[in-house]
């Protein structure tokens, strides 16, 4: 399917096939500017092994996280019916469609009155943004359009500016809703300015995208490694993928039952912007400054072989895209899309969800480890990062270019937005360090529907097992039935009980916990 097949699971290859989200509107205005405060929780001075990255990353230019656009969900996970909350770099802002304008806007997510929050609100009868502690209604703009406790004769006292709600830039890109974390007059136009990395293939009529989205107990640093770092893939998520088999190497004495392999990994275009990492076999990872990494094949714009164009057949390409988003210290929230533009009749025979939950273990499958990990860094003190961590294959060479990036052009310290507590959270037991239902269920549209009609079910099916064993007590000695229609009864009120039992272990497993254990995959 491609040389990238090499360098990545055939289970992550599978979990890009579902329904592409529609597009829809983009836009905003603003109002006012949220409060700002770095988060000191990471400095450190990465050095990387001379084997691992080619070039060092450009020039220190400090990288401004609030002069970015910020992902903040698929839209297809956005119910345009309701205001939704959600927390990005700090900052707590609610996500919301205006009719009028046929829009989606981001608003910050306090009501001006008692600053409650907008988020637990509702879209009222004229498609306005109602605050439910006082009914308090806002437009598009952000500006107050109704005070019910206001007399209709007295002063027009929701025109005042104190009656506004900060209003921020927002924009549709590639079926993701992205927000400029500024407000004010002077970042209205800041479409016109920069606009979010683009990736070609999910607007491309001839590629189907599947979608997804989790919040993760995880630094934002510690997860963008983790996706930069294409060796563990094997090793951590063991049993969840079908081993490659490589060209047997002359040159090693040894193998493994995973299958692990050494990787050529070379760093370039390192600037504040990202960077390029090209891979042997062909394939690429794209670094796009701060929040997204995408991994492909070709890169856009290389020479194929003569050869390739001698097949008429349109060859299978697909893209695998993450935006990671930090939340709050040891917190981040990853979207992701996977385009691809092969197997599209699959998607209307196989439902969203269905991928979703092999995409949830497969993150699952590593949390727990990157959780530790995490601690364990900060434990010896990030500073000494490079000196508690021992790298000498270039197989890390993405990882250290990223570690490089970060100390570089941000000090190892994220830009939050808002106010944060910059200690790392305590770590929970693991049914809550790897919950599914609140990380990815409440937010992703598909699983909490799938979610809804299976526990429907669960609960038909019970009561189908004790109707039909009631019909029989009930018909004792009244209906004549004979020793076989008796059984086949019976037999039926066992079945529909056990089916029961059987989905809510699946419903359990898929949609809330599901425990990982490395030793006996």
């Amino acid at each position: 399917m491609g040389p990238v097949t090499q360098l990545l699971p055939r289970s992550l290859l599978s979990l890009a096939l579902c329904h592409p989200a529609a597009p829809m509107g983009s836009g905003a205005r603003a109002a006012r500017l949220a409060p700002r405060r770095r988060w000191r929780h990471q400095r450190a001075r990465l050095s990387s092994p001379v084997s691992a990255v080619s070039p060092s990353v450009g020039e220190q230019v400090e990288f401004d996280w609030l002069d970015t656009w910020c992902p903040l969900a698929p839209v297809c996970d956005l119910d345009p019916g309701a205001p939704h909350g959600k927390t990005v770099l700090g900052l707590h802002v609610v996500a919301w469609y205006d009719r009028a304008a046929s829009l989606w806007r981001v608003f910050e997510d306090e009501c001006p009155h008692r600053r409650a929050p907008l988020s637990e609100g509702r879209i009222d009868g004229k498609g306005r943004l109602q605050c439910v502690y006082h009914g308090w209604c806002f437009d598009g703009r952000g500006s107050c359009e109704f005070i019910p406790q206001a007399p209709a004769l007295g002063p027009p006292v929701h025109r005042n500016s104190k009656a506004c709600v900060a209003a921020y830039p927002a924009v549709v890109q590639n079926n993701v809703l992205w927000f400029y974390p500024r407000a004010g007059a002077e970042h209205r136009d800041v479409l016109q300015r920069k606009r979010p990395p683009l990736i070609p293939e999910i607007d491309d009529p001839s590629f189907t995208t599947a979608y997804g989205v989790r919040d993760l107990p995880l630094g934002f640093d510690m997860l963008m490694e983790n996706l930069m770092d294409p060796a563990h893939v094997p090793y951590s998520h063991k049993g969840l993928w079908e081993r490659l088999r490589y060209k047997e190497d002359p040159g090693r004495s040894e193998f493994d039952l995973e299958g692990g392999r050494p990787l050529k990994m070379k760093v370039e275009e390192a600037n504040v912007d990202g960077f390029l990492s090209r891979q042997d076999n062909g394939g690429y990872i794209r670094y796009a400054a701060p929040f997204t990494v995408y991994y492909g094949s070709p890169l856009p714009g290389d020479q194929e072989p003569p050869e390739a164009h001698k097949n008429t057949t349109k060859k299978p390409r697909f893209v695998l895209a993450f935006m990671c988003v930090p939340v709050a210290p040891g917190r981040s929230r990853m979207i992701w899309a996977f385009p691809r533009n092969f197997g599209l009749w699959l998607n209307n025979i196989i439902p969203r969800w269905f991928f979703h939950i092999a995409q949830n273990a497969l993150l699952d499958s590593d949390l727990y480890l990157l959780h530790v990990e995490e601690r364990n860094y900060v434990r010896a003190g990030v500073e000494n990062w490079h000196k508690v961590v021992y790298a000498p294959t270039s197989s890390d060479a993405v990882v250290f270019a990223f570690r490089d990036w970060f100390r570089k052009h941000c000090k190892s310290q994220i830009g939050w937005a808002a106010p944060v507590d910059d200690q790392l959270p305590t770590t929970p037991t693991k049914d809550r360090l790897m919950d599914r239902y609140w990380s990815h269920v409440a937010q992703c549209t598909s699983c909490s529907a799938a979610l809804k009609a299976m526990k429907a079910l669960e609960v038909a099916l019970q009561a189908a097992s004790v109707a039909v064993v009631g019909f029989l007590a009930a018909s004792k000695g009244t209906l004549v039935m004979s020793v076989i229609q008796r059984a086949a009864l019976v037999s039926l009120a066992v079945l529909c009980f056990a089916t029961s039992r059987w989905l809510a272990g699946f419903v359990q497993k898929n949609f809330y916990f599901q425990d990982y254990v490395h030793a006996y995959k």
